[in-house]
């Protein structure tokens, strides 16, 4: 079993109402506004869904990353996804060693973390994270396990023009052996669930799976809402947002 884990999930949206639309969808409990996204332009809410969480980003200047992955991506794919290792320092080696640029890096008592360029690891960003303890996680919120919900993220899924070239680029730098689990599709594992990377035209977060509780409630939730749905998940953000039961 790897100890790579799939911590956060992170949509990107012009719209501050997509912060409420997600909880009241997934019956979340009470947000957490982090005030050091202020940094990068941006208002947020992250949701805890059993230790692990989602988060919805949104601009609120001009020239934000985000901003300009929204225009670019046409608000099509997630914008981040989050990991969890116990040793940070060889991961930042080896995303060094293959020119993998960090964008950002902060190295605190409680966890330390890196955001890889996603022109270079692919998709979106992918940030790794070391936490300390390993089961806190600063970015959740002081008191975020009083606002947690049951449930789990348990997958992930990547749209790439070359997916055996990006699950071996991903599966390089986080520790992880990519394997073909079909035509043109690979997955890396997480102590969490798969990461599959399936072929495409474009490169981008694609789906997000997750468990819960009581998933027929968040669809007919997410249809109320308007939300374009499937008979196992809805549309979200740019991102197919599926659901098992928990």
């Amino acid at each position: 079993m790897t100890d790579l884990r799939l911590r956060q999930l992170v949509f990107a949206s012009h719209a501050q109402a997509d912060i409420d639309q997600l909880k009241h969808v997934l019956g979340l409990g009470d947000g957490f506004v982090d005030p050091g996204v202020a940094e990068f332009g941006l208002t947020n809410g992250v949701f805890a869904l059993g230790d692990q969480f989602l988060e919805v980003v949104v601009p609120v200047q001009d020239e934000t990353a985000a901003g300009r992955f929204l225009s670019r991506s046409q608000g099509l794919g997630g914008y981040m996804a989050i990991f969890q290792t116990d040793d940070l320092n060889a991961v930042r080696a080896r995303a060094d060693a293959r020119e993998i640029r960090r964008v950002w890096n902060i190295d605190l008592p409680d966890i330390s973390a890196s955001h890889l360029h996603p022109a270079d690891i692919g998709a979106a960003i992918v940030s790794i994270d070391e936490a300390r303890p390993a089961g806190s996680w600063r970015w959740g919120g002081p008191d975020w396990q009083s606002q947690s919900v049951p449930g789990s993220l348990c997958g992930l899924e990547v749209t790439c023009v070359d997916p055996q070239k990006m699950s071996e680029t991903w599966g390089t730098v986080l520790g992880a052996t990519a394997e073909s689990i079909g035509h043109q599709v690979y997955a890396l594992p997480t102590a969490d669930g798969p990461i599959r990377f399936v072929p495409g035209a474009r490169d981008y977060l694609s789906a997000y799976t997750l468990r819960h509780s009581a998933p027929e409630a968040c669809l007919k939730r997410a249809q109320t809402r308007g939300l374009t749905c499937s008979e196992t998940g809805f549309h979200f953000a740019g991102v197919q947002v599926q659901l098992k039961a928990d």
